[in-house]
């Protein structure tokens, strides 16, 4: 649940790419699913889901599944990218059909565990080269569960505070800021100079609850997150004195102008888009941030002006002001997919491949052996602030499961929305985990 991972490169926490057939035949894994079979067996056709769009990303995917085609004669891969607010619900209704996709994005955490529990998922143990068990140690502790391996990650994805640099200075702000209240100062120096503050994509209502995340980070213990991962029991002060944080944050009107119908990835209008375009200053999110933002500026670039800041401190509370919160990205096999499944996965794995897709998602790659291929920028202050944290919880929707990730997500906007309050967001996710 919660925890600290140590060593040089960055590894643990919330996708996947090309390679070289040696490996994928040989590989280190001394195992039966380390190649493809699909010219002895017949010809295999693998369905894949990914969250890729737009950009370099969608056509990385593209690529890879033509490099492990060409490498793997008989197999095919079929793609559909899915819009990523669209893809936990379509697989969830898949995944409960019996008609699933072959390869499908995976998270970890409660989520994992969720569909581990129904069946749906293949058990990878037997099948991921030792070499891809060696190079991804850390990062693989996000898809396993009693010591089986259920995915193989692509990406580390931690969070915290993307800003524009150019902004700020025409602000007047000289330091980020290291605690709320400094942030609060820094929204009134950019209200003051005619800048959007922070976008937010509230329509989508997980951007909106990363804030709620993140002051809970602040105000909970570790052993109190622990504990609500283990219980999910939510009856410590903490949980309550979070909302209650976020809450009087929003009473300053931080956020973009219609943040409540704003969505958080979709075209310029959206709260990446803002910041893509220099229409706002902030945006709370996660690593994968970068390349998101970079597919949304008027020429598909990095934003050369990007830089990014842990989120602050919270006076009083009793969370780790260097705690982090964050995702492993990676994927998973339907529990009915071929050996070829794990082939692929294999085959995404490997070191050339996690550098070619870190270079175009514009992203941590999971493998420590391709992390000199994570971008300069915001992305190597990212690692260095994760190599320094106290310990780091994955995305508290992806620690609970979707049941009550879900009922979190919603009273959060609810309150943004002053439909609700501070109390109300603790009555909802302990109404939905008496529910099971």
């Amino acid at each position: 649940m919660t925890r600290k991972i140590r060593g040089a490169a960055f590894v643990a926490l919330g996708a996947s790419v090309t390679l070289f057939a040696s490996a994928c035949a040989g590989g280190g894994g001394g195992n039966d699913a380390g190649a493809a079979g699909g010219g002895e067996g017949g010809d295999v056709t693998l369905t894949f889901w990914h969250n890729s769009t737009t950009g370099p990303g969608k056509q990385y995917w593209t690529d890879t599944a033509a490099a492990f085609e060409a490498e793997n004669p008989g197999v095919t891969v079929e793609i559909q990218a899915i819009q990523n607010e669209d893809m936990d619900g379509k697989l969830q209704t898949a995944l409960n059909s019996g008609d699933a996709p072959d390869i499908f994005m995976a998270r970890g955490g409660g989520k994992l565990a969720d569909i581990v529990a129904a069946g749906q998922v293949k058990d990878l143990t037997g099948s991921i080269d030792d070499s891809v068990k060696e190079d991804m140690a850390g990062a693989l502790d996000a898809f396993t569960l009693e010591d089986k391996i259920y995915g193989v990650p692509s990406a580390v994805l931690p969070g915290g505070i993307f800003y524009s640099k150019d902004l700020f200075a025409q602000a007047g702000i000289t330091e980020t800021p290291t605690t709320i209240d400094e942030l609060s100062a820094a929204v009134d120096q950019l209200k003051a100079a005619g800048v959007q503050p922070i976008a937010l994509g509230a329509k989508d209502a997980w951007p909106a609850a990363h804030w709620y995340y993140f002051f809970a980070l602040r105000e909970c213990s570790q052993d109190t997150m622990d504990a609500a991962a283990q219980d999910r029991s939510f009856d410590d002060p903490c949980w309550e004195k979070a909302g209650e944080d976020l809450a009087a944050f929003a009473g300053t009107e931080p956020f973009n102008e219609g943040f409540l119908t704003t969505s958080a990835q979709q075209g310029a209008g959206s709260s990446a888009g803002l910041v893509a375009n220099h229409q706002a200053a902030m945006e709370l999110m996660g690593g994968w941030n970068v390349g998101q933002i970079a597919s949304l500026t008027p020429d598909q670039q990095p934003l050369a002006d990007l830089a990014w800041f842990p989120f602050p401190a919270v006076e009083g509370g009793e969370g780790d002001p260097t705690a982090m919160m964050g995702g492993v990205d990676g994927y998973s096999c339907f529990v009915d997919a071929p050996a070829e499944c794990d082939a692929f996965l294999n085959f995404a794995a490997q070191p050339e491949n996690q550098e070619g897709y870190a270079v175009a998602f514009q992203t941590i790659p999971a493998s420590k052996a391709a992390a000199g291929a994570t971008p300069e920028g915001p992305l190597k202050d990212i690692q260095t602030a994760y190599d320094g944290a106290a310990y780091v919880s994955v995305w508290l929707d992806t620690l609970f499961g979707q049941n009550i990730g879900n009922a979190l997500n919603t009273s959060v906007v609810d309150l943004l929305a002053e439909k609700g309050d501070a109390a109300g967001v603790v009555s909802a996710v302990s109404d939905a985990a008496a529910k099971g």
